[in-house]
């Protein structure tokens, strides 16, 4: 009799455990926290420590202790009126942490990749690039030392810079090394999430006329090109946002934002590594998004995806979505399994999912 109630306490309490991770993504609503109100856009959001929050807006970039609330601000200012010619003030849509310091890079040229020291918040110039057709979409580390950001192409390939000191120097990856690109591909600066690394392995979704996952095995001194059956054609349609849950299954999430509705051919997902690539509730579900991310803990099932018409989250690796609400961002970085922040126009919230 002993044995038996031993076994039956076992069961149920290896069943509640399983049924308290099955609730960690199997959200249906959410609380939305404003946590900073502004007039600015902001597209690029990263987490240091699960404390501090750094972001890029149109003029420069910004902190937020989410903890403490206290914030600070810094705004690009111009007093030569040769660089105002020049384009200098860009928007931030490219931000990371790394090596006790937070990089920034615009968009446009003259490209400039900024570090700032996270202790005492001095700014230097670390990698510029002058090229008419420079313009950089997203930026992330492998870890302190090594780090990587992509941009459209300035020849035959994406523009692809590489750091492997800490954030000293970048070097430009050379199109002998990178697949080429066609005529119109490009990538998207939407949500700083065109970029998706998981240990040694990286992945870059493009967009436009053609839209494909280039890899790299080797922290990007290696690459290939996979295709997907993103939509794709136009200048706008692609794929806008990529991550992965492990280094096997990932998913791309975009569309066309001129036609946010269409839910045709917009959501993509692998199970090995992206070397294919198999199309999702195709037309249903949630029209175009440019972020997607996977909710941790959530064994590649529960998955968000954000943009200005709305959340949506699925809990079923993407087969059925559920609109949680009409509250429009443009990116998002989770926190844990059920908090993430979110930022967009005028705005940066934390979200809870119940």
């Amino acid at each position: 009799m002993r044995l038996v109630l031993i076994l039956l306490l076992c069961i149920t309490v290896t069943f509640c455990k399983k049924e308290e991770k099955s609730r960690l993504y199997n959200f249906s609503s959410i609380d939305i926290e404003v946590v900073w109100k502004d007039s600015m856009t902001i597209r690029a959001i990263e987490i240091y420590n699960d404390t501090l929050l750094g972001f890029g807006y149109h003029k420069g970039y910004g902190f937020i202790n989410l903890k403490t609330k206290e914030r600070f601000i810094s705004t690009f200012e111009i007093k030569d009126s040769l660089e105002k010619k020049k384009n200098w003030i860009a928007e931030q849509r490219a931000v990371s942490f790394a090596n006790n310091s937070f990089f920034t890079l615009g968009i446009g040229s003259p490209a400039r990749l900024r570090r700032v020291n996270l202790q005492n918040k001095e700014e230097k110039i670390m990698y510029t690039e002058d090229h008419e057709k420079a313009f950089y979409d997203a930026m992330i580390f492998w870890n302190d030392t090594e780090g990587i950001a992509m941009g459209d192409p300035t020849d035959d390939c994406l523009s692809i810079i590489i750091t492997r000191d800490g954030g000293e120097t970048w070097e430009k990856v050379s199109c002998d090394l990178v697949p080429k690109t066609i005529d119109g591909e490009a990538a998207f600066a939407a949500s700083n999430g065109n970029i998706a690394v998981i240990g040694d392995r990286t992945w870059i979704i493009s967009g436009g006329i053609q839209s494909r996952v280039f890899y790299s095995p080797d922290k990007g001194r290696t690459w290939q090109v996979f295709d997907t059956p993103i939509v794709q054609g136009t200048a706008t349609s692609g794929g806008y946002s990529i991550h992965f849950y492990d280094k096997d299954h990932g998913i791309i999430y975009g569309g066309d934002y001129t036609k946010p509705e269409d839910n045709t051919a917009n959501k993509a997902v692998t199970t090995n590594g992206g070397k294919t690539w198999q199309l999702i509730s195709n037309d249903l579900g949630p029209g175009y998004k440019s972020c997607v991310r996977f909710i941790p803990n959530s064994k590649g099932k529960g998955i968000v995806a954000v943009g200005f018409t709305g959340i949506s989250i699925s809990t079923d690796s993407g087969g059925s979505w559920k609109e949680i609400s009409k509250e429009g961002f443009y990116t998002l970085r989770f926190l844990n399994d059920s908090t993430a922040i979110a930022a967009g126009k005028e705005r940066i919230a934390r979200l809870s999912f119940k």
